[in-house]
């Protein structure tokens, strides 16, 4: 008599488990083959109708079917074994317990008077797993959720839970939408491709927030104070739109800390709902909260078992007074306070606990903060962990800590901005406390993550500034793992070009003192605006030399910084266009140009003062610096002066990401030589023209480039005949104006500027825009002497034609006998204008991104106050190069 067991595949779907707000489950999963795909075979739940077979004893088992599992270990899996009796229920559980196995796609048993035969067909290996449709999602962000692999047996609880975790994955994104369909392609061998069909869908927004239950406070600014914001057009680059579960419990507790800190101890949310819309595109999430009294702060005390701190003089520093609202944000702010100077005493594990006396009748919280015993702790050991490339030194330097030291909580905090600072290691960078060998000992344990610290640059962009710039460098600041900086740098624009290679030993022969030095070529080809804003070069400045540097710390925050520098300086003009028998002719240069050229030698020793509190010292959010430099030249060589600066910048964070920053500079240079003359003979100014300050774009936003500050224009005169009178006038246009800057010898600077925060979007595109206000000036050169020229006429002798000076403009003297003389023009007259000091201000906006292809700043700024002479310029922007 034979009988079979067998569970017969039936059509199954896939269904994700996943139901949210209405969400419809993810599609059924389907096999593909050639033809189109077709529904996944899957057994089902429970075995079909087993014939009924006589009890008996196993005689022989027989295992058919297998391809890469041996019989014995498809035996294994169940409890049937010869010798044994069976009946119907053993058989079904052993096939139960097959399917288990998830080995197997269809399993039968045979049973032929105790001879059982189990034959099988095993899943098949998975050859490669495909994703598609994934467009907001890249493959590196799923992959990882993917637990099925290559050459693993395919199983459709593991397709189930990968599905899960990637709808999930897409769930944390916003896009509660989407559906994952798998499909399975069949190949030879056995072998199948797990397809994963993505439907991304919409992402979900947050189309509403309402809030039910609040008298004290509007639904504005309630809202106002959640992460999550409600999906509008002006938050296009806000990921705060979004809806997020997660982020609903911490808009929760937002709420809560807010009502806290006005006073209202006893508020709750009694209910937070997120509803889908019926498009089942948006979210509208729904608070139902209950307010609750307003309370006011009773008795606030302190009381200290600690000998070293006293009780009475702690409570008279507590920043919350009686009578004062209730401030829960305070309270935790004063723990904190407390905590620290408990550590500033090298109490390190002193406990700081609240105890709160809430009076219902009188409405006030009475707060005793307690500070428990503890003993005063010392540093054990200091563990730096992580750093494979950083040698361990160039760590333990900026710990203002040592073994045997006694804990301050102070110095802790200092020694983590001085690793930050380094540069060396990513930002979330902190150093733990861990308790020592005995009660009384610390130790300090930095867990640092190296990043990479070399730099290779190149890059293109245009300037508003300079036109066309190519720049390349190579930087190392780790060089060889001991905080060395190697950098080199090459750049070239239509204005300007330069080679520059420099190193510099922070900690030179283990000692706290910095040394350096740079070997540069600059070449510089100054310009003039012209009346149609062409420009034109004037004088061509080739700068060759070198600069050492030191540093020694004076304190932890001040540190003092000298240097020497010798540079070869050869200023030129264009002989073509500004000599006459070939000397410099101040017709065509001016005699400010003409002063200019030459060759000369400067040899300069400077130092620095440096008082520097910052956060940090590329995008400071908190603290200040100060620096005052002067610089001596007069070591030899032909230039003699005293240049002095002095700079300050003060951080401020306001709130809500708002960082508010107010700076400003001056400088002044005075010469040490004597009286100088121009090869006229007449007296000019002892500061040169290429050593002097000028002001303007980019530190001066609102007007152009060497805009502010002292120049001479020299405007060509154009006949004008009216009437039948000619007469000479100045003309603005078609390059009859020409405008050179002159720089000054002393100038001010002054800026006020707050950067406004974005969403986590625009800050990770790496958006940060900015309203400001500039104020400066430069003045304080002697004039330099204008000119007016009447002209040229021009005298022909027979076929000999020559240019001589007018004796008025429009006119030509009495020609030789035989000769005539016409006039020829280029009457010109000059102004000098803009040496004051009166203020010139501009208002404006700016923003800065670091895009893909660099670094870009443009701004938006108004001059509203400005003298006659300066040019002012509304937008400006650079590309592919620092500003």
């Amino acid at each position: 008599m034979k009988s079979s067991l067998r569970q017969r595949p039936v059509v199954a779907a896939l269904l994700a488990t996943t139901m949210i707000a209405g969400l419809p489950a993810v599609p059924a999963m389907a096999q593909q083959a050639s033809a189109p795909a077709a529904p996944l075979a899957a057994p089902a739940s429970t075995p079909a109708p087993v014939v009924a077979a006589p009890q008996g004893t196993i005689r022989a088992i027989t295992v058919t079917g297998t391809q890469r599992l041996e019989p014995d270990t498809v035996l294994s899996y169940t409890k049937l074994r010869i010798g044994q009796p069976y009946s119907q229920e053993s058989l079904d559980q052993g096939l139960r317990d097959l399917y288990e196995t998830e080995l197997f796609a269809d399993v039968q048993i045979r049973n032929d008077n105790g001879n059982l035969t189990v034959e099988v067909k095993e899943n098949p290996v998975i050859n490669r797993i495909v994703l598609e449709g994934n467009k907001r999602l890249k493959e590196d962000k799923i992959r990882p959720e993917i637990k099925l692999a290559p050459r693993q047996i395919y199983t459709r609880s593991k397709v189930r839970a990968d599905v899960a975790r990637i709808v999930e994955l897409y769930r944390r994104q916003g896009r509660f939408a989407a559906t994952i369909e798998p499909k399975m392609v069949q190949l030879d061998q056995n072998r199948v491709d797990i397809v994963f069909e993505i439907s991304e869908g919409p992402k979900s927004k947050v189309r509403q927030i309402n809030i039910i239950g609040n008298d004290k406070f509007k639904d504005g600014e309630l809202r106002s104070q959640m992460v999550t914001k409600q999906s509008r057009w002006f938050r296009l680059f806000s990921s705060g739109t979004s809806y997020d579960p997660d982020r609903l419990a911490y808009d929760q507790q937002k709420l809560r800390q807010f009502y806290l800190t006005e006073g209202y101890a006893d508020f709750r949310v009694i209910s937070a709902v997120a509803e889908l819309t019926p498009d089942k595109q948006d979210f509208i999430i729904t608070y139902v909260v209950e307010e609750g009294d307003r309370y006011k702060f009773g008795d606030v005390k302190v009381e200290s078992d600690i000998r070293d701190l006293s009780g009475d003089l702690l409570t008279k520093r507590l920043p919350m007074k009686k009578g004062d609202w209730y401030n829960a944000k305070q309270v935790e702010d004063t723990v904190d306070t407390l905590s620290e100077t408990a550590g500033l005493f090298g109490y390190a594990f002193a406990d700081v606990s609240p105890d709160f006396n809430r009076e219902k009748e009188s409405l006030t919280m009475g707060i005793n903060f307690r500070i428990a015993n503890a003993p005063r702790v010392y540093v054990e050991r200091v563990d730096i962990n992580g750093n494979t490339l950083t040698q361990d030194k160039v760590v333990r330097r900026e710990f203002r800590l040592a073994e045997g030291d006694a804990f301050n909580s102070f110095l802790v905090k200092r020694s983590k901005d001085r690793i930050n600072s380094l540069g060396f290691f990513q930002e979330k960078l902190d150093v733990e406390q861990k308790p020592g060998s005995a009660p009384d000992r610390i130790i300090l344990e930095t867990n640092v993550q190296e990043k990479s610290t070399g730099e290779l640059s190149l890059s293109a962009g245009f300037s508003s500034l300079e036109r066309f710039i190519v720049s390349a460098s190579i930087t190392q600041r780790n060089f060889r793992g001991k905080g060395q900086e190697l950098r080199t740098s090459v750049n070239y624009s239509a204005y300007s070009k330069s080679v520059e290679v420099g190193f510099t030993e922070p900690y030179f022969m283990d000692k706290n003192i910095a040394l350096g030095g740079d070997i540069y070529r600059r070449d510089l080809n100054s310009f003039r605006y012209l009346s149609n804003n062409d420009r034109d070069t004037t004088y061509e400045q080739t700068t060759t030399g070198f600069q050492i540097r030191a540093g020694v710390p004076i304190t932890e925050y001040m540190s003092l910084a000298l240097r020497y520098s010798l540079n070869f300086d050869d200023v030129t003009l264009d002989k073509s266009t500004y000599y006459t028998d070939g000397q410099c002719d101040p017709l065509l240069a001016g005699r400010y140009l003409c002063d200019a050229i030459g060759k000369r030698t400067t040899s300069s020793i400077g130092y620095s003062l440096i008082y520097d509190t910052r956060d940090n010292r590329i995008r400071a959010t908190r603290g200040q610096n100060i620096t005052l430099s002067q610089d001596f030249a007069g070591l030899g060589g032909d230039v003699k002066y005293v240049r002095t600066r002095l700079s300050a910048s003060k951080y401020v964070p306001l709130g809500g990401g708002f960082i508010f920053s107010l700076s400003g500079e001056g400088g002044y240079i005075h010469s040490l030589e004597g009286t100088r003359r121009d090869a006229t003979g007449q007296e000019v100014d002892k500061i040169r023209l290429t050593d002097r300050f000028f002001l303007g774009e980019p530190q001066f936003r609102g007007f152009d480039i060497r805009g502010v500050g002292p120049r001479v224009k020299r405007y060509y005169l154009q006949a004008q005949t009216v009437d039948g009178t000619t007469t000479y006038v100045r003309s603005d246009g078609n390059n009859n104006v020409s405008d050179d800057a002159l720089g000054g010898k002393i100038y001010y600077l002054a800026r006020a500027e707050v950067e406004i925060p974005l969403g986590s979007g625009a800050r990770e595109m790496g958006l940060r825009p900015s309203v400001f206000m500039d104020v400066g000036a430069v003045a304080g050169l002697k004039n330099p002497g204008t000119i007016d020229f009447a002209g040229y006429c021009t005298v022909t002798t027979g076929t000999t034609s020559t240019s001589v000076r007018a004796p008025s403009v429009g006119n030509c003297s009495t020609p030789p006998a035989g000769s005539t003389a016409v006039y020829s023009g280029g009457a010109f007259e000059e102004e000098y204008l803009g040496d004051t000091l009166k203020p010139r201000l501009s208002v404006g906006f700016g923003v800065n991104w670091n895009s893909p292809f660099g670094p870009f700043r443009i701004d938006i700024a108004k001059a509203l106050l400005k003298e006659p002479g300066d040019d002012n310029k509304l937008i400006t922007f650079n590309v592919g190069t620092q500003f």
